[in-house]
């Protein structure tokens, strides 16, 4: 056992140890935390590429040691300061049956709802928002007075394709989440923002899905023109005091810097981790009560685990973005 002196030298260290997400205590209780992180290994939900994004949890665990540091521009130490605690992983016994994993990981998560308990997700395919904020927001839920939330979404696809009666087989899937919750009742979509869309479009009317949900939809070159500081100004009006969701699909970000995702768009230049930053931490202050990081394809990342180590600065900002209001209330 460690003393307390090699302890601090050894925690930081990704390879040293049983690997929690941030070397966090592992406790399966959400009432016993002030943000629980949970491991959704979850991959039916986007059957035109590899499915192995079930891995994502498990390879940032990996890494995420290396993240459990104080916050220099929020100034705290979110580990410390809260009971941040690794969840674990929801249990998907039916693995290739994404409507049941969806039941699954949404009864779930309306545990930690019910607990009162904010929540930072890592997934597992975009999919996994769908079935999260089905257990977490809308009717029913504490953790938002039964009210929707405000999405705030990064991505390069907008996920609304409601006109698709299924994707591959699967019908609640990574394509379709932003349009069934707004029927759910778990989203707001005219306080809700979808940022960083650069995907090669099939169509013409490729954003049109979620326009007429009532999404804001801001593209890539949209981002370039206006400049990031107006485009995360306007998503902050638009999301108001009420509560709000962050998913960050790690597609958004230029495959040099995240090679390893489900869905790689190299026509286009993507977010830079400056730039990810710059967006998450203009959220400071807002009412964020989940967020989750997805898309993370572990067996297409590179030796140095670049894609993980990404996927777990995401999630550390994610976190640190949480404690800072939660600390401040």
């Amino acid at each position: 056992m460690a003393d307390d002196d090699t302890r601090e030298q050894l925690e930081t260290l990704y390879w040293w140890g049983v690997p929690t997400f941030f070397r966090c205590a592992h406790d399966e209780d959400p009432s016993a935390c002030d943000i629980g992180v949970l491991g959704i290994p979850h991959s039916s939900g986007n059957g035109s590429t590899e499915r192995d994004q079930h891995l994502g949890p498990r390879a940032v665990r990996h890494v995420s040691a290396h993240n459990r540091r104080p916050h220099r521009t929020y100034g705290i130490h979110a580990f410390e300061a809260l009971r941040v605690r690794d969840l674990g992983d929801v249990p998907l016994p039916e693995a290739m049956d994404n409507e049941a994993c969806v039941d699954r990981i949404a009864a779930h998560t309306r545990r930690v709802a019910a607990a009162g308990t904010r929540l930072v997700s890592i997934g597992g395919d975009h999919a996994i928002t769908g079935a999260v904020l089905l257990g977490l927001a809308g009717p029913g839920s504490t953790l938002t007075a039964g009210g929707p939330v405000a999405l705030i979404h990064f991505d390069a696809h907008v996920d609304s394709y409601a006109q698709l009666p299924h994707w591959l087989g699967a019908r609640r899937s990574a394509a379709h989440w932003a349009a069934y919750l707004v029927e759910a009742g778990c989203i707001d979509p005219f306080r809700s923002s979808q940022i960083g869309m650069r995907g090669q479009p099939r169509t013409e009317g490729w954003l049109d899905t979620s326009r007429r949900l009532g999404y804001d939809v801001v593209t890539m070159e949209e981002c370039r023109v206006r400049g990031l500081a107006d485009v995360i100004a306007a998503a902050r009006a638009r999301a108001g005091d009420g509560p709000v969701y962050v998913t960050f699909d790690l597609d958004c970000l230029d495959p040099s810097i995240a090679p390893g995702v489900s869905n790689l768009e190299v026509g286009e230049t993507g977010f830079s981790i400056d730039e990810a930053n710059l967006l998450l931490r203009g959220l400071r202050g807002l009412d964020v009560v989940g967020a989750d990081v997805v898309c993370l394809m572990p067996t297409k990342d590179d030796a140095a685990n670049r894609t993980a180590m990404v996927a777990g600065h995401v999630a550390y900002e994610q976190v640190s973005l949480i404690a800072d209001r939660v600390l401040a209330a």
